[in-house]
């Protein structure tokens, strides 16, 4: 019972911290809330930029063109030598034909062209799909499909796959660098602040002091302080994340520039994320009290 007594007592001491120096605590809760709105966008753009990574390397296909003189146990043969290329995690063969009826059904001016197309005047050539497990190493199998008999060129869209990952992957660090920074900014601007306040209630810390207050107690107060300024300010950063999200997705029916950027779907995307903002600022909050409490309250 003492306890829950001494819980509730640095609890109301902690409310009434903040409402005392309202003014100081309604700067520290600003500067969450600012922050953790930037540190929101940098999360958003951050989980987008690796889902669209992951779907950019899902979709990249290598394919290889085969002679049209070939004869199917030639062809057969190539399929045996793909599939015992490391890396390759699954190969298709795509007839011409099959590639023809394809782009007739998807143009008409396709198909007005092609449709009078005898099978010796049909350029085109048969083809196997070809998807690798891993990006990074696409380029090795492209040459050693293409050194393969019977296979006349290879496509994957070499050079801009590799720049495209390069440049996301630069994103997705600088989004967690800039949250790094501004998350270690944050606990240093909750920290002054509830040094100004420590230097306001030295009296009352004194008198605390002689009663004979241990260090913990003196302690609680302040760092609670620190977790409510935090949670305080993660509120408008989490209603921002989850009606502004939504709406986006929404209104870009989940993809950007269409088709070629998919936005992570809101559920539960936007509440794992409103978590995270609330953690974080639960977290800077505390360990911004516990800074200030350590390094300037003398006791």
């Amino acid at each position: 019972m003492k306890t829950f007594r001494i819980i509730g007592r640095n609890i109301r001491d902690a409310f009434k911290g903040v409402f005392r120096n309202f003014s100081l605590s309604l700067a520290s809760i600003s500067c969450i809330t600012i922050t953790l709105i930037v540190v929101a966008v940098s999360i958003i753009l951050s989980y987008n930029v690796d889902n669209f990574t992951k779907l950019v390397e899902k979709d990249v296909t290598i394919v290889a063109f085969l002679d049209n003189e070939l004869k199917d146990e030639q062809i057969d043969e190539i399929k045996d030598k793909i599939s015992l290329i490391n890396n390759v995690e699954k190969y298709e063969f795509e007839s011409k034909n099959d590639i023809t009826q394809d782009m007739m059904d998807s143009s008409e001016v396709f198909e007005s062209i092609m449709k009078n197309w005898s099978e010796e005047e049909n350029p085109i050539q048969n083809t196997f799909q070809v998807k690798v497990k891993d990006i990074e190493h696409i380029d090795s199998v492209a040459k050693e499909i293409k050194q393969i008999d019977g296979i006349t060129l290879v496509k994957y869209g070499e050079g801009m796959v590799e720049q495209l990952v390069s440049v996301f992957d630069i994103v997705h660090k600088i989004c967690i660098v800039s949250v790094v920074a501004l998350i270690l900014v944050t606990a240093f601007l909750i920290s002054n602040t509830i040094k100004i306040t420590i230097a306001s209630r030295q009296r009352e810390i004194g008198i605390m002091r002689l009663i004979g207050a241990s260090n913990l107690n003196i302690r609680i107060p302040f760092i609670i302080e620190g977790l409510l300024l935090g949670a305080l300010g993660s509120i408008i950063p989490i209603i921002a994340t989850i009606y502004g999200y939504s709406t986006l997705y929404s209104n870009f029916n989940g993809q950007l520039f269409s088709p070629f950027i998919k936005l992570i779907p809101p559920t539960p995307f936007i509440y794992t994320t409103s978590l995270i903002l609330l953690g974080i600022g639960i977290i800077v909050g505390m360990f911004g009290s516990w800074r200030a409490v350590r390094k300037h309250l003398k006791i």
